[in-house]
């Protein structure tokens, strides 16, 4: 909300400049966003009278003017604007005079007349910011000579407050007023509200169909203004400083009675009025233009302001093009009302709006306002617009109307929360200035909320209220105190924050998808998952929770093809949910998919695709940092996502720990991609644990190496070879490399050879030649006999 210094001051003025003044309210929980100046900078502007204006002899379009400007001696200017007249009160620029941007005034000739000085428009004095058609021109009453700042009470500030939700209360000056008259002890004038009295008997009939959402409705007719009238300075420049333009007297008045007492109000136009105005539910289907000239379609659940013929407004947020007020308009029917928050809340944004009545309604507005903010608005516009008054009449529903909330503050439980220990008479004095009616009680107190108060309703909120009354300031600080010891390290266990970097050292980037995905994405690529699906989804491709990583790695890459990205490498960490709702599994998960080249565009770059090996080498590298690769191993097999030939399990400590493969050919074509990727998924629980790293001393004897090249069958996975060599080499060997897998001429058909490295050594001794063969002849002799496997010569 934004609001005039110099306004909120003719309420309650303490003895604060402006910076102290808004660290105060900051202070009380009503954050300050902005203190700024209602104008630029400019000097030696003062109020001035025409006296004659006359033609330029050599310029139709130019006045030549006489002003008085206070100084006793006449002076000429040279005016273009169209309407100047003689008898206005105008803002003038002497001559010295420095305007916004440092644009100075001096003497000067204008088609051969002489011109001293500038008879000023608003723009030019940075009072709007768009150029203004004509000058500035000032109530009949201002005086010649006195400095046109000082007139118009320019050197004020605009402060702007971000308030929160539950304070309402304070979207308006009365509101503010009373905020600060409670922080600095001070009493509260606003300006004196009496009933007009009516002078016509005239009255438009009102029927609420709605009790509940609209428990008060108080009306008037006003019959004879004058809409053409023009709304008074001090009023325009109220509203300006307050972030609203000025539009027409009817609109001016309830917008600056809603900015001073925080009650929105609505003019109609009398003649476009039918019957009665009847406070209902849209019925489906009806439709309403707007005051911006939107048309929308209401829904069933539309709270209206209606004549017999259809809807008028939207209640509390925003009235109809055909019964608003126009040029035209001789007799008006205002309306005050007091409308549910529950009855607002959502509907400004279900239509795309957001407006000042509706900002208010939602937080909720005094139900005792509405009579008083009517009053007050009466006032003003018979003041500017003249007419002739009829008598308010009210719709209330007294058992709908928010009831008195009674709060129990205990003693003990505020001393508590404050760990500070009030006086019993402070916080009588500090509740009774908050407008709230005290009785102690053998506790501590029993409050009554004020009916502007809606957020008033348990105890907690009465401790706010007391602490930041009190001062948060002079609460007393404590630091807590803690034993603090070093966490262990958990040597065994690799962090995932390593797994991470890794990923990205080899050239992945991270993905943050959705824990939702589309029923149908799901069903392609894992048909046998079973899921929660979502009651209320965010969207209908978005509803039912992931089984897998795949599924919003897949769709991140479509995201990234379709965006000419044709290399793209992704990882993504996150929880997979697997099975009902009432037996569901949730399991943390590293998903990782590639496609595209194998390295980046380059001179020194090949254009080779990337393939199964080189996912599985970077799989590889993560599980490698977890000290003890030989807990993993890989297997062919098969799922419903991966390709047939280039699919395997992965095995941790022989349980299954996720699956590597190139996604399923079928797969790839009904989800429309045109080329290959790969992915793989693994338990996060597996690939974080791991072994405590320990020292092995390094042997001082030499190594013995022999390699062998067997001929098998070209179906046998090579890990089975290795585990037989693995159970015959014996306790010294210390490392077996796979070095060469040769298919061709000199191997029979069907069979490959597999060409493995073998290396031993023995910590405290040279091993001779004799123990090395008779650990090859083992290898060799289990390897014909389990795996059909013979030496190639």
């Amino acid at each position: 909300m934004k609001f005039s210094e110099q306004w909120l001051r003719d309420w309650v003025s303490p003895a604060l400049a402006t910076q102290a003044l808004a660290d105060q309210i900051t202070m009380a929980g009503l954050e300050v966003d902005a203190v700024e100046p209602v104008a630029a900078a400019f000097e030696g502007v003062v109020v001035a009278e025409v006296v004659a204006r006359e033609q330029h002899p050599d310029a139709d379009k130019l006045n030549v003017c006489r002003v008085d400007d206070g100084s006793g001696e006449m002076v000429q200017v040279v005016c273009g604007a169209p309407n100047v007249a003689p008898g206005q009160k105008v803002a003038f620029a002497r001559v010295g005079a420095v305007l916004p941007g440092d644009f100075r005034i001096g003497k000067a000739k204008l088609r051969g007349v002489e011109s001293r000085g500038m008879i000023c428009s608003a723009s030019e004095l940075g009072l709007e910011e768009e150029t203004s058609h004509g000058i500035l021109e000032l109530p009949a009453d201002a005086p010649a000579g006195e400095s046109f700042r000082a007139f118009m009470g320019l050197d004020d500030h605009t402060i702007e407050v971000d308030l929160t939700p539950n304070r309402g209360d304070c979207l308006s000056i009365k509101g503010m007023a009373r905020e600060v008259g409670v922080l600095n002890r001070l009493a509260v004038t606003g300006p004196e509200i009496t009933p007009v009295a009516p002078t016509h008997d005239e009255t438009f009939p009102v029927r609420v169909e709605d009790a509940e959402r609209c428990p008060r409705y108080i009306g008037r007719l006003i019959k004879g203004v004058d809409v053409t009238a023009e709304t008074p300075l001090w009023m325009v420049e109220r509203l300006r400083r307050s972030g609203i333009r000025a539009i027409d007297p009817v609109v001016d008045v309830t917008n600056y009675v809603m900015l001073e007492l925080g009650q929105p109000l609505h003019a109609f136009d009398r003649a476009n009025l039918r019957d009665a105005v009847i406070v209902r539910l849209a019925r489906e289907g009806e439709r309403l233009v707007l005051l911006d000239g939107q048309e929308i379609t209401l829904t069933d659940a539309t709270l209206v302001i209606a004549d017999e013929r259809g809807p008028l407004a939207i209640a509390g947020v925003m009235g109809g093009e055909h019964s608003g007020v126009a040029a035209e308009t001789r007799d008006i029917f205002l309306e005050s009302a007091f409308f549910s928050p529950l009855a607002v809340a959502g509907q400004a944004r279900s239509y795309g709006l957001h407006t000042d009545a509706s900002h208010r309604f939602e937080r909720g507005v005094d139900p005792l306002l509405a009579r008083e903010a009517a009053e007050r608005a009466t006032a003003l516009l018979l003041e500017i617009t003249g007419g002739e008054p009829g008598p308010l009449i009210e719709a209330v529903s007294a058992e709908q109307l928010p009831g008195e909330r009674q709060v129990h503050l205990r003693a003990a439980r505020l001393e508590q929360a404050l760990d500070k220990a009030l006086p019993a008479d402070e916080v009588t004095e500090i509740l009774g200035r908050l407008g709230m009616a005290v009785e102690t009680t053998a506790e501590g107190w029993l409050a009554w909320a004020p009916s502007w108060r809606f957020d008033i309703a348990i105890e907690e909120d009465l401790i706010e209220e007391v602490a930041r009354i009190h001062g948060y300031n002079r609460l007393p600080v404590r630091r807590p105190a803690a034993r603090l010891s070093l966490r262990p390290d958990r040597e065994a266990r690799t962090p995932l924050g390593r797994l991470r970097r890794q990923l990205v050292a080899r050239g992945y980037q991270e993905a943050v998808t959705y824990s939702f995905v589309s029923p149908e994405l799901q069903q392609a690529l894992l048909p046998e998952a079973v899921s929660p699906a979502l009651a209320n989804p965010i969207s209908s491709d978005l509803s039912v929770m992931r089984a897998s990583l795949v599924p919003g790695l897949v769709r991140a890459l479509q995201y990234n093809l379709n965006r000419q990205q044709t290399r793209v490498r992704l990882f993504e960490t996150g929880l997979v949910f697997r099975g009902e709702l009432d037996d569901l599994r949730q399991t943390p998960m590293l998903g990782a998919l590639v496609c595209g080249t194998r390295e980046p565009e380059g001179w020194a770059g090949g254009k080779d695709r990337v393939d199964f090996f080189d996912l599985k080498g970077d799989l590889e590298s993560l599980l490698a940092m977890g000290g003890d690769p030989d807990a993993w191993r890989f297997e062919p097999g098969e799922h419903s996502a991966l390709h047939p030939g280039q699919c395997a399990r992965i095995l941790h400590r022989g349980e299954e720990a996720g699956w590597i493969g190139t996604l399923h050919p079928a797969v790839r074509a009904q989800l429309g991609l045109k080329v290959d990727a790969l992915l793989f998924e693994v338990r996060l629980d597996a690939l974080t644990q791991g072994r405590v790293p320990a020292f092995t001393p390094l042997s001082r004897y030499p190594e013995v190496r022999r390699d062998l090249a067997f001929l098998v069958d070209e179906s046998l996975p090579v890990q089975a070879l290795l585990d037989t060599i693995h159970g015959q080499a014996g306790e010294w060997l210390v490392e077996s490399r796979l070095f060469d897998v040769y298919q061709g001429r000199g191997v029979p058909e069907g069979r490959k050879s597999v060409a493995l490295g073998l290396t031993w050594q023995h910590p405290s001794r040279t091993l001779n030649d004799d123990e090395i063969n008779q650990l090859v002849d083992a290898i060799v002799a289990e390897s014909r006999q389990h795996l059909g496997a013979e030496l190639r010569g």
